[in-house]
């Protein structure tokens, strides 16, 4: 029986129950997905799968229930319990944004490329197979091993909801991760490179100068001197300039963060200046083509582009249904599940900083000794503050980039860095490597974006070189 042809029995548990509770969503998925992981030269995983579920979302007097399971005959018996948690806990007042019901068929095409359930799986194990062998050639006497991994999933949605609600969806989305260990005595350097679509299987072909880029900074960074720790101005390229502002920025302007902790919402107050009059920051589903691209969110809000920050100052943040209300704002489509096993939760889509004015060459003008740091091979945040590694850096002297240098880590306060960006490059990438992590739902597909960025004091090595 196909998703589609539930829509009646739906229709039917819907019309039974609404006028139990204040609110009420029934989600159908049927996935389908590839999972392959190589690790050296064994196969650590290899394996296809489909699967079929619901989740139902019951809401009374401000109170949620939530149940998740495969067996659709069951279907009743699950809203049944999940108003009856809602009513267990309900003791205020339901308040959820108004939305607009949907009604329609809405499927994400792949650009004219490959579907990737049209490949087989022998194929794609190939596939996996080319960029380790490279992986593990580019230097045999340094490299000790090695990473490759691939998934893909193809998400079929039916969601209907007591306001009228009845909408039909489905995405594909595909990632792959290589990374390489090179070793010298005591020293390990690792290189990694990520790469994802919501587009077509074609995007992760030809990738050969990519992996074998990734080999070669492990093998490369063993001979590179390490930072001496400081305080320094720094310019990061566009890669690691969509992780800061993911990272650092993006989850501080996830409203259910807010909400919950209002110091952190004083803090985050509307008007408030955090950075120079050309900063412009963004997160949106809207923009076509990028991982963290759909038309409607997981409560069925239609997909938008919020402005988070213009000309340095907050004016947006983003929303569920829920956290809009709770704020008297508008809801901005932003309400996301992994799954069905998992309740929609506010999460970012496509996250960017809009591209400046500045030439990249002069971002290093002026600078008497600084660094420039390129891509990420890690990271962590802790609230306003964090912590990332650069995949590659260099040393800048009297405005000119010098030698390379290896174990650099930029750490900060977001608010302070936010304030000391001293100049916007003219540059912009889009980096298609994201997999969010949030509330237990870990690998949620997102975008980032932004131009190069050069900003004064930044603590890079993690010390003083006092």
């Amino acid at each position: 029986m196909s998703i589609s042809e539930y829509q009646n029995l739906l229709a039917e548990l819907i019309q039974r129950y609404k006028n139990q509770v204040d609110f009420l969503s029934i989600r159908l998925e049927k996935a389908q997905g590839t999972n392959i992981v190589l690790r050296s030269d064994k196969i650590e995983t290899l394996s296809e799968g489909i699967s079929f579920g619901a989740q139902v979302r019951t809401c009374h007097k401000g109170g949620w229930g939530f149940a998740t399971f495969n067996r659709i005959s069951n279907l009743a018996e699950q809203i049944e319990q999940a108003i009856t948690a809602a009513k267990l806990v309900g003791e205020e007042e339901t308040t959820l944004a108004q939305i607009e019901p949907i009604n329609g068929s809405y499927h994400m095409s792949h650009s004219g490329g490959d579907d990737p359930r049209q490949i087989p799986l022998s194929q794609k194990k190939a596939l996996c197979d080319h960029y380790n062998e490279i992986l593990r050639h580019q230097n045999p006497e340094s490299i000790k091993s090695t990473s490759v991994s691939y998934g893909d999933i193809t998400q079929h949605v039916l969601l209907a909801t007591s306001e009228g609600t009845f909408l039909e969806q489905s995405w594909f989305d595909l990632e792959m991760r290589f990374s390489a260990i090179a070793r010298k005595g005591d020293l390990v350097q690792t290189g990694r490179e990520t790469t994802g679509s919501r587009r077509s299987y074609q995007d992760v072909l030809n990738l050969e100068h990519q992996v074998k880029g990734a080999a070669q900074r492990a093998v490369d960074a063993l001979n590179l001197p390490p930072i001496q720790g400081g305080t320094y101005t720094v310019v990061i390229d566009p890669i690691l300039t969509g992780l800061f502002v993911h990272e650092a920025f993006g989850h501080l302007s996830e409203a259910d963060m807010l909400y919950e902790n209002p110091d952190l919402l004083e803090v985050m107050s509307i008007g408030r200046r955090f950075g120079p009059e050309n900063l412009q920051i963004f997160d949106g589903a809207s923009p076509e083509g990028h991982r963290g691209s759909y038309l409607f969110d997981d409560e069925g809000t239609p997909a938008s582009t919020t402005q988070l920050l213009q000309d340095g100052v907050l004016v947006g943040r983003l929303h569920s249904r829920e956290t809009a209300g709770k704020l008297a704002e508008k809801p901005t489509g932003n309400a996301r599940c992994l799954n069905y096993h998992y309740p929609p939760i506010v999460r970012m889509s496509n996250t960017w900083i809009a591209r400046g004015d500045t030439p990249v060459k002069d971002l290093f003008n002026g600078i008497n000794e600084g660094v420039y740091a390129r891509n990420w091979s890690g990271g962590m945040t802790n609230g306003e503050m964090f912590t990332f590694t650069a995949g590659e850096a260099w040393m800048i002297h009297n405005g000119e980039l010098t030698e390379p240098i290896r174990d650099v880590t930029l750490s900060g306060n977001v608010f302070k860095t936010l304030a000391n960006i001293e100049a916007i490059g003219d540059d912009f990438y889009w980096d298609e490597s994201g997999g969010c992590g949030k509330g237990g739902q870990n690998g949620m597909p997102v975008g980032c974006g932004g131009p190069s960025l050069r900003i004064k004091d930044i603590v890079v090595g993690g010390q003083s070189s006092d």
